[in-house]
């Protein structure tokens, strides 16, 4: 038996961990973290340790599909497709106008960032500007946030650095989702060790609010009241750090002035948690001198985003808690290129009122792009710029978009559905065409999605400038006809007879060199790997055909650079921080007029909020025997005291009803849930012309939600957590625990 290990990335999620496979006789057997990676130190999920036999799964499409719309699903090569898809989209074109071909790239688009470029490209080629991604359904509310503050150009103190931590509706230990950075729990438990103090803001107790030091377990979409009580606190006691706030704050007095309404007594009420929690959560806060806060999907999916994001970081601002002139910012890049660090800001840049407004709804593009959740109205509504035809990348809108009732009309409406999947996932199942990928250990790969990650904010991406640069470690199974995702968008560019100009990932912070360094790649033959990589990372700090070629590299290293020291604000500078948005403070305003109200229950009294899971990563995993016999079914996770009260047994089949529909899961308790919430994963169930079965899949809670209801008008997101629903038995038998 020959045996022999080989370095790989992951990329099961946007963490990219590094990771060894263990071969024998040239398959591969087990795959582990490399406890010699200095990022991630051996860390590995349990998702990232079955990446190997993903590759196997019966249920992967090996060669690429036609038909499935209209009942006669048959094999097609990925270039005839193009050629076919190509011939449609030409006519679309011709009868409605460039407008009418939409592109939506998903989470897993994101985590390969060439083939998102290169979709970009494609859709400027076309003349699109129907460009819509995952973010404005994911957490939308950061980038509003940070355009309406304005960038700090020096950055923010490094995870090891921080006195305290604040997360507010997001759980990193299992999300790896921001906030503590590579490796959370690692990073949390060192941290912990050393003395940082953590403050968590969620409805459950969660990995993360298991180590708090205060735990504010609050009723569903109330962040907005507990952040606007703990900053009133802060400036009201004067707290915040006075010299950086006179020197580089503007605004302030407008804060100070919208949050006098949010006293502790009345917070308390309508956030369901105790006064003095608040006043303590509000001191312990305004005592670090080096921390961070850090908002998720909780927050974002639930009502109020845009003004938690935007209280999150007013109060990151006033505390001063960026990276300051003679700093050292040891995050110079390899991947990117960060803007160099200065000790200023350029101030705010416009969030929203540019763009196109959609035909539809009386909604338009934001910072955080074109509002996802209303695509079905542009695609069922009559009219100019209709959209008539859909490319879908790294995504399943059937699970993962609100209203899915909805969405159901508009995926069957479209003249051509395409989707790039490596399965025939439930947005496939509707497609005109699927076009089948090669996946991870197939196909060269980077860490420069998780650069990008990292101007999120503090807490997001590598603090280090680590790089991996990943070789396909086995070739695709034979037989198959597959191809990356960047080929199909190349070939089908070509067949249309448009140049694609690739702009560079690498130079977000460089607008104007983004534009001056894009790659235009003609019809024609598709570049190679390493090409294509370096035309969507053009202008990196680093040579991309050597990264790949240098072995320390491949294994995932620390790239030696020098850091650099955050220089002083130059003279006459006139940027601020902006704390006090007329829009951000009009929002905060309406949340005010709720205090000392009760909150509403009527005939629904429960709130079904989002979890993620570490055995499921959004619609992916589920056909995992071994994470489905860790999860076999969907789970609605309850307060023990709730089932009682609802006389629910363990194991029961319930339904979940909204004012929108209902879906079944599966009652599971959970004693960290809040009395009154239902904790279930999003992104599982099936079509809606399907028989849901609570035993598999169970229902999709995108079914919950009107998209067009309780949504935010500056980025289109409907409530997608805190729900109102009502829970009861559903009228089958109590199930017998799963082995």
């Amino acid at each position: 038996m020959v045996t022999e290990q080989k370095h790989v990335m992951c990329r099961a999620c946007h963490a990219h961990c590094g990771l060894i496979v263990d071969f024998e006789d040239g398959v591969p057997v087990k795959t582990h973290g490399d406890k010699d990676n200095p990022e991630f130190e051996g860390y590995s999920c349990i998702k990232g340790r079955q990446l190997a036999n993903y590759h196997s799964f019966d249920t992967r499409l090996l060669t690429s599909y036609a038909g499935m719309k209209q009942g006669e699903k048959q094999a097609v090569h990925w270039r005839d497709a193009a050629r076919d898809i190509a011939a449609r989209l030409e006519k679309i074109i011709d009868q409605h106008g460039p407008d009418a071909v939409a592109s939506y790239v998903g989470t897993f688009g994101y985590n390969n960032v060439n083939a998102h470029a290169f979709m970009l490209a494609l859709m400027d080629a076309i003349g699109s500007t129907s460009v819509y991604d995952s973010v404005t359904i994911d957490q939308p509310g950061k980038g509003i946030a940070r355009a309406l503050i304005g960038p700090w150009l020096a950055g923010a103190p490094r995870v090891g650095d921080w006195d305290g931590l604040m997360l507010v509706g997001t759980n990193p230990v299992v999300s790896m989702n921001g906030g503590l950075g590579m490796n959370p729990a690692k990073k949390l438990h060192d941290a912990k060790k050393r003395g940082m103090q953590l403050i968590v803001i969620d409805p459950r107790i969660t990995d993360s609010a298991r180590q708090a030091d205060i735990h504010l377990q609050c009723r569903p979409g109330q962040d907005p009241i507990l952040i606007g009580a703990i900053a009133k606190i802060v400036i009201n006691e004067e707290l915040y750090d006075k010299d950086f706030v006179a020197g580089d704050v503007d605004g302030f007095e407008a804060l100070k002035q919208a949050v006098q309404p949010f006293d502790a007594g009345p917070a308390a009420d309508r956030a369901g948690v105790a006064a003095d929690d608040i006043v303590r959560a509000a001191r312990m806060y305004g005592s670090w001198k080096k921390a961070s806060i850090s908002g998720g999907t909780g927050t974002n999916m639930s009502g109020g985003g845009n003004i938690t994001e935007y209280l999150n970081l007013a109060l990151t601002s006033i505390m001063g808690h960026w990276l300051r002139e003679g700093d050292l910012n040891r995050r110079t890049g390899v991947f990117t290129k960060p803007a160099p660090p200065i000790a200023a800001t350029p101030g705010p840049i416009p969030a929203w009122g540019f763009g196109r407004k959609l035909h539809s709804r009386d909604l338009e593009q934001s910072i955080s792009g074109m509002p996802t959740a209303a695509l079905p109205d542009e695609i069922l509504t009559p009219g100019d710029k209709q959209v008539k035809a859909l490319i879908c990348l790294g995504g399943n809108p059937m699970l993962a978009w609100p209203d899915q009732l909805k969405t159901f009309e508009a995926m069957k409406a479209l003249d051509l559905l395409v989707c790039i999947d490596p399965r025939m996932s439930k947005t496939a199942e509707l497609a005109d065409y699927v076009i089948a990928p090669k996946l991870h250990y197939e196909v060269h790969g980077n860490t420069a999605a998780p650069e990008v990650y990292g101007g999120f904010g503090a807490g997001w991406g590598f603090e280090n400038n680590y790089a991996q640069a990943s070789l396909p470690i086995i070739d695709v199974p034979e037989g198959s006809d597959l191809c990356e995702e960047y080929q199909f968008i190349h070939a089908l560019g070509s067949e249309l007879g448009k140049p694609l100009k690739v702009k560079s990932w690498a130079l977000l912070a460089h607008p104007d060199e983004r534009e001056e360094k894009a790659t235009l790649i003609p019809p024609g033959e598709t570049p190679d790997p390493i090409a294509a990589w370096s035309a969507s990372l053009n202008g990196c700090p680093a040579d991309i055909a050597g990264l790949y070629q240098d072995e320390d590299v491949r294994k995932g290293t620390i790239v030696d650079a020098q850091a650099l020291l955050v220089q002083p604000k130059p003279a006459g500078w006139e940027g601020k921080l902006s704390v006090g948005n007329a829009a951000m403070m009009e929002e905060l305003a309406e949340y005010a007029t709720r205090l000392g109200e009760p909150v509403e229950d009527g005939d629904f009294p429960f709130r079904m909020i989002g979890r993620r899971m570490t055995e499921i990563h959004n619609s992916n995993w589920h056909e995992d025997p071994v994470q489905r016999k860790r999860v076999p079914h969907h789970p609605a996770f309850m307060n023990p005291a709730d089932m009682e009260a609802l006389g629910l047994a363990e194991n029961q089949p319930v339904e979940l009803e909204s004012a929108r529909a209902f879906i079944s899961c599966v009652a599971k308790a959970d004693k960290t849930v809040r009395q009154g919430c239902v904790s279930t994963p999003h992104s599982w169930g099936t079509n809606p012309d399907e028989q849901e079965d609570p035993l598999g899949e169970g229902g999709n809670t995108g079914r919950l939600s009107y998209n067009d209801r309780d949504f935010d008008k500056r980025t289109g997101i409907p409530l997608m957590s805190a729900i109102p629903i009502r829970v009861r038995a559903k009228q089958t038998a109590v199930m017998e625990a799963a082995e």
